[in-house]
């Protein structure tokens, strides 16, 4: 399965996801865009110090959304319902492949969001790894 992982910026939860994706599920493929990315910025330094804390690689650049991730994804998660409107918005043929991470995982709740660490100190960065960790284990069960 092919997951393009969707966030703000690309240089934060999606790219954390996506390397947790890769690392607990190696036979799939895991990517990351954001809806309004700068290209070609480096991961957040605390995303790459989390990661590195739990012995996951990332190399990471920041990437634009584009028709071509959208073609190659079997599944779109994004960070937030917000994330999502706007990418079923820009790609409405792909839509019934788009869902919030949290909908997908635990269905239509109230709470669709993960919270966004930009800007954050460490504890910030690993409350948000918790969550991430804990929503790409439950897909892999």
């Amino acid at each position: 399965m092919n997951i393009l992982f969707v966030c703000t910026g690309n240089t934060c939860r999606s790219p954390m996801a996506e390397a947790i994706y890769n690392h607990l599920l190696p036979g799939d493929t895991a990517k990351s865009a954001g809806v309004f990315a700068d290209e070609g910025a480096n991961a957040a330094s605390n995303t790459v110090k989390i990661l590195q804390e739990k012995g996951i690689m990332i190399d990471h650049m920041s990437r634009s959304l584009e028709e071509e991730h959208v073609n190659w994804a079997t599944l779109i998660l994004t960070m937030t319902s917000g994330h999502k409107a706007l990418v079923v918005n820009k790609f409405p043929w792909a839509a019934d492949k788009i869902f919030t991470m949290k909908e997908y995982v635990n269905g239509n709740h109230e709470d669709l969001d993960v919270n966004d660490p930009y800007g954050g100190d460490m504890d910030v960065y690993r409350a948000t790894y918790t969550e991430l960790h804990g929503l790409i284990k439950k897909m892999s069960e």
